[in-house]
């Protein structure tokens, strides 16, 4: 509901709002996800405008994983910032 309500917020272009969930929520008052997960993928909010989030697979071989912590992250995929309504890229 929080991601449906607040225009700051948004869902990473590899899932949905059915499947999207996040885990670790800013303590700021912007109330952004900092770290979400869907049925694949394990996703960290990035704050920069040209990779707004970068992603990994839930199934993955990174030695000492931690999902709550982007710097155990191996082989991460950067995800591009979604199209403005009506504007092409």
């Amino acid at each position: 509901m929080m991601l449906m309500m607040d225009r700051s917020n948004f869902i990473p272009e590899p899932s949905s709002i059915f499947f999207f969930e996040p885990y670790v929520i800013s303590d700021g008052s912007s109330n952004a996800w900092l770290y979400g997960k869907d049925q694949t993928y394990y996703y960290h909010f990035t704050y920069r405008a040209d990779a707004p989030y970068v992603y990994i697979a839930q199934k993955n071989a990174c030695r000492g994983f931690d999902r709550t912590d982007v710097r155990t992250w191996c082989s991460v995929r950067t995800g591009a910032p979604r199209a403005a309504a009506g504007k092409k890229i």
